[in-house]
């Protein structure tokens, strides 16, 4: 999705999810940024961010993702559709929150909102869905290809090692 804030120095909330299978963390290279990022994307207008999280690997990877709860508390949101989330009270949900957030400018006059989640996938075979943006590569990297990775900025390196301490296995 585009940005849905279009005039100077307006923000837009996006996702950032680090998807593990096994011992190895996803990676692709960013179509228009020429960048290694993980799959991740706008969070829509009326979507909860879980549910951006959700859709945005689906539709860039094609991969069904469990997205990490990182209090380990219950919680009442454990699916991504809103309709399935249970309510204590009336107008009222509980949603999953990310591991990590934070603020990065996109150009000279946008910046994002990053919500960083977490999750694992019951395989790691990537399917590019037919009709979507298409990546510039794909990597399964373990810990140590991870930390030698040249074309890795040290950020995107802390958050997939510590999905990979947290998931891995």
């Amino acid at each position: 999705m585009p940005h849905i804030h279009n005039e100077p120095g307006q923000i837009d909330f996006v996702v950032n999810v680090f998807v593990v299978y096994r011992d190895k963390v996803l990676f692709r290279l960013h179509d228009k940024r020429n960048i290694w990022l993980m799959p991740g994307g706008h969070v829509e207008l009326n979507e909860v961010p879980e549910q951006a999280a959700v859709r945005e690997v689906y539709e860039e990877v094609g991969l069904e993702v469990k997205l990490y709860n990182p209090t380990q508390l219950p919680l009442l949101a454990r699916e991504a559709d809103p309709e399935s989330i249970p309510t204590t009270f009336e107008g009222y949900k509980e949603l999953l929150p990310p591991v990590y957030m934070e603020i990065h400018n996109y150009s000279e006059t946008h910046r994002h909102i990053g919500l960083v989640y977490f999750a694992t996938a019951s395989t790691d075979r990537v399917v590019e869905p037919e009709g979507r943006e298409k990546s510039g590569g794909i990597l399964w990297l373990s810990k140590d290809e991870l930390e030698a990775h040249p074309e890795i900025n040290d950020q995107m390196k802390k958050y997939g090692l510590k999905a990979l301490e947290l998931l891995s296995g």
